[in-house]
């Protein structure tokens, strides 16, 4: 075992390296070890200008993380892990699962609106279309803009008059804190107004399969219950094959001995918007997740995600 510090990859963003560092103490503190963050860069962060769903490329908010990790460059990354594909790396595996902050939506406006007060026409800033399909089934008079931008540039868009509102996950929010010094007000969305992204609010940290000093040192900050919640959140996801920027919604949570998992799917425009539930053992997560993704496929979903699927081909 060696003193050196441990070599954390991490996206150049404040949130991203603020998430990285409560990584960064957890593991001194259960290690005794030192720990250094290495900023990169990722192909979503080197073409700011585009929508999310302009790119074509899975992992678009991590290759370059991930490649410092199989390189040897750094020991692990950090990642939020709704970013991550629902497809394995190869060579690489997520040691650690901590446990999530709030997983919830926020909507942001200067005077504290929630959805169904905001003003008749209100422009609405959102980067996903699955926040955008939620939002336009609950308003249709609702002007939703493409928003991009790290979050505090995004509230800022609200402080300044530019939009009405936005709408950000408020993990970010939460792990930011003080640092956000921007006078705006924000609202919970509940789940029957904006589900979450699988796995929003949770954080994976990744490093090789065959390093084992990490992955010892990784199994001291993995949290059981948020790894079964929001691998279970993914595993609907993959169902569906549907990506991370399709409208998709996902919250998987415990209620004594089962697990309860609610997803949602929609074709852009919200105009078709299903959603569904369904409970299991805790064990069952993987099954859960395929006994959801058939419901949701009967009541027209396979539809809706070949339209998707049509969209995305060039």
């Amino acid at each position: 075992m060696t003193d050196a510090p441990w070599r954390i990859a991490t996206r150049r963003s404040v949130l991203a390296r603020t998430q990285a560092g409560h990584i960064a103490e957890a593991l001194e503190v259960a290690t005794g070890r030192t720990a250094e963050l290495v900023p990169l860069s990722t192909t979503g962060d080197e073409h700011p200008e585009r929508a999310l769903e302009a790119f074509d490329t899975k992992g678009m908010f991590v290759d370059g993380v991930r490649r410092a990790v199989l390189d040897g460059d750094c020991h692990l990354a950090v990642h939020s892990f709704k970013d991550l594909p629902t497809d394995a790396a190869e060579g690489l595996v997520v040691g650690a699962i901590p446990a999530r902050a709030d997983p919830r939506d926020l909507l942001v406006t200067r005077d504290g609106a929630r959805l169904a007060t905001l003003a008749r026409d209100a422009t609405v800033g959102t980067s996903s279309a699955r926040r955008r399909a939620q939002l336009q089934k609950a308003r249709r008079d609702l002007l939703v803009q493409p928003l991009r931008g790290n979050l505090d540039t995004r509230l800022r868009r609200v402080a300044d008059g530019d939009l009405d509102a936005v709408v950000v996950a408020m993990a970010g929010v939460l792990r930011l804190g003080s640092d956000l010094d921007v006078a705006v007000k924000a609202v919970p969305l509940e789940h029957g107004e904006c589900l979450h992204a699988p796995a929003q609010g949770a954080l994976a940290v990744e490093c090789r399969v065959d390093d084992d000093e990490v992955l010892v040192a990784l199994r001291t900050i993995d949290d059981e219950n948020t790894r079964r919640c929001a691998t279970t959140e993914r595993a609907l996801l993959a169902e569906l094959e549907g990506g991370c920027t399709a409208p998709i919604g996902a919250h998987a949570e415990t209620r004594g001995d089962r697990l309860e998992l609610l997803g949602m799917l929609s074709d852009p425009s919200g105009t078709r918007l299903l959603r569904a539930s369904a409970q299991a053992a805790l064990s069952e997560g993987d099954r859960l997740a395929a006994a959801l993704a058939r419901t949701l496929r009967e009541q027209g979903g396979d539809g809706i995600l070949e339209r998707l699927r049509t969209r995305s081909t060039p």
